[in-house]
């Protein structure tokens, strides 16, 4: 019989899988509970840093629809439940890994299939959401400011193309008049 505790923790990490945007599984064998609070602080609002045991996980991942992750549920597991944007807290997680190598990633899970440590260090080589927008209004502001120039540039060639044919004629009456003998 299983015991109420057991059952709400499956449920909530059954939950936890079902509403995140991506996961990631990590060893955390050898990290000391300051170490541990520093990740969390690292990962920030992005994601949710949880330890738990591997039976439980491996229930809760079954009763979420997740599949290709049982090998990795094995050892002192804990798992990034990433409520934001992945590639924040992958660096996060990759960042902490190299200044901690008793952090271990494992691998993880995002849009419906099994992602590999290789997966995971591609998507914290990623820019973020903030910086692809950034770059995106630049460019556009780019494209928006060489339309503005392509679009006034006819208007002061025709500018000047009139000032110049302004001068000309001033010139060419100037030339006339002193071309013009003086009658007394």
């Amino acid at each position: 019989m299983a015991k109420p505790d057991k059952v709400a923790a499956v449920a909530e990490i059954a939950e936890s899988f079902r509403t995140s945007s991506a996961t990631v599984v990590t060893q955390y064998t050898g990290l000391s509970v300051s170490q541990l609070s520093q990740l969390r602080r690292a990962l920030g609002t992005s994601a949710k840093y949880r330890v738990a045991k591997n039976t439980l996980v491996k229930r809760a991942a079954e009763d979420a629809g997740i599949q290709g992750l049982e090998d990795l549920f094995v050892g002192a597991t804990a798992i990034a439940f990433v409520e934001g944007e992945a590639v924040d807290a992958a660096k996060a997680l990759r960042d902490f890994a190299k200044d901690n190598n008793a952090l271990v990633i494992k691998g993880g899970y995002m849009d419906g299939k099994p992602l590999s440590v290789d997966e995971i260090n591609r998507i914290a080589d990623l820019d973020s959401r903030e910086v692809l927008l950034a770059k995106a209004a630049g460019a556009f502001k780019a494209k928006l400011s060489q339309a503005a120039a392509l679009f006034q540039a006819p208007a002061s060639q025709v500018a000047r193309l009139a000032a110049a044919l302004e001068e000309k004629q001033r010139n060419a009456a100037g030339t006339e008049a002193a071309e013009a003998p003086a009658e007394s």
